[in-house]
């Protein structure tokens, strides 16, 4: 798993950021580079097993929408969640969610970073493929300063609480 001073792999994640007028759905995701987006900034990333899933649609996206001005107001540039989900799917949640705006959506549907980062969690006995174990990290100028990640079944430290302690204390 990725540690605290490591660089962050650089991988294509895919972001649908509008909608079709005709269809009302997401429009073709575009590549975003892991690179790219961490240059020069300060990057608070949260990784779910899921889109539209309870906790991850109920408490983990929500304290993050919901803690995004004090975030920014703490130097982060950008809030990024990931989820083994693809750029449309990611799009469609971040609407259902009123993420736009505040946490940039993006899937890892080939679980690209989520490997790279050993994050992966097999949950194919339960029908759901490989997804993402819960987790949260602060990425400054693409190296990561901190990683949370869950044990499986729980939401107690990649929350948005934890993530706005860490980001005051690491600067």
């Amino acid at each position: 798993m990725i540690e605290p001073g490591q660089k962050l792999p650089n991988v294509s994640l895919r972001e649908s950021t509008g909608y079709s007028d005709e269809t009302h759905c997401p429009l073709p995701p575009q590549a975003v580079e892991t690179g790219a987006l961490t240059a020069g900034k300060k990057v608070v990333f949260f990784g779910v097993p899921g889109a539209f899933t309870p906790t991850c649609s109920g408490k983990h996206l929500p304290g993050y929408v919901a803690a995004a001005d004090e975030l920014r107001a703490k130097g982060v540039d950008e809030i990024v969640c990931i989820a083994v989900n693809d750029g449309f799917v990611m799009g469609a949640w971040g609407r259902d969610q009123k993420a736009d705006g505040k946490v940039r959506m993006l899937g890892d549907g080939s679980a690209e970073l989520t490997k790279a980062l050993g994050v992966d969690l097999d949950l194919t006995a339960n029908g759901m493929g490989v997804r993402c174990k819960r987790f949260s990290m602060l990425v400054v100028d693409g190296t990561v300063r901190t990683i949370n990640v869950e044990a499986p079944g729980k939401f107690e430290t990649s929350d948005a609480a934890t993530m706005l302690k860490q980001v005051a204390e690491l600067g």
